[in-house]
């Protein structure tokens, strides 16, 4: 018996990876995101399948659901939205399994800030723009974040930031970004990204809370901050530059 650590995406069905959507549709018990996760991915799974929405569980009930499943000898889907590698609260999961003898394999999954960036039509690593990318999140009745991740600590880098969890606090996040990255900084806010009701924002830290506010968007949201969302006079990549030695190597 295994559990199944699945990237569910960012929301749309079909980005799921073949590899996950497989061994969704093998296995007879599915722990699962609530909302988080679309229906269709859960129609995929097998007829008579044990369906277990783990939106108002605690980690102790859902450790006893994948335990429960390891007695019986059953493999378990446990689906989590995005990859699992961030942001999914598998850690601690793996930790009790480890505990509990229970074996278990991770199976990754579309991020929602890729979602996100493809949406926008950028890439997140421009050529003398920016190379480095900011995964985090805010503090607020969530876990606190270790001294030395607040935004203005983080943002003295200038890196392109992209952050999770957090754009019921917008105006929070631009005050602590604006000394780093001046007002007219380029933001975008993309919400149930590559969902059919996907919102796409697009301004400055100077007027992104009040376009947020305008939309209505409260949650499912990832924030972008950084020049490489409005980049155009940046040097070509030196992977296909013509200056480029591409002699094979003297074996």
């Amino acid at each position: 018996m295994t559990v199944y650590f699945i990237g569910a995406g960012p929301g749309a069905a079909d980005l799921i990876t073949v590899r996950g959507l497989r061994t969704l549709e093998s296995t007879p018990v599915c722990l699962y995101a609530g909302s988080l996760v679309p229906r269709e991915l859960l129609d995929a799974c097998p007829p008579g399948a044990r369906l277990i929405d783990t939106a108002n569980l605690t980690l102790d009930e859902i450790i006893a659901e994948l335990t429960a499943a390891h007695r019986d000898g059953l493999d378990v889907a446990r689906l989590h939205s995005g990859d699992p590698s961030v942001l999914s609260a598998v850690a601690e999961q793996m930790r009790r399994l480890d505990a509990e003898g229970v074996p278990y394999e991770v199976v990754p999954g579309v991020p929602a800030f890729a979602a996100a960036a493809a949406s926008l039509k950028r890439e997140l690593t421009v050529p003398g723009v920016g190379q480095t990318v900011i995964l985090t999140r805010t503090a607020a009745r969530a876990t606190a974040m270790p001294d030395g991740e607040d935004l203005a600590t983080l943002g003295q880098s200038g890196a392109t930031m992209v952050l999770h969890l957090a754009v019921q606090r917008i105006e929070q996040v631009v005050a602590e970004l604006l000394p780093n990255y001046g007002a007219d900084c380029p933001v975008a806010v993309v919400a149930r990204a590559s969902r059919p009701d996907e919102v796409i924002l697009r301004g400055t830290l100077a007027d992104i809370a009040d376009l947020v506010a305008e939309a209505g968007v409260k949650r499912t949201a990832v924030i972008v901050v950084g020049r490489v969302l409005t980049a155009s006079a940046f040097p070509g990549s030196h992977l296909y530059s013509a200056e480029r030695d591409r002699g094979c190597a003297a074996s």
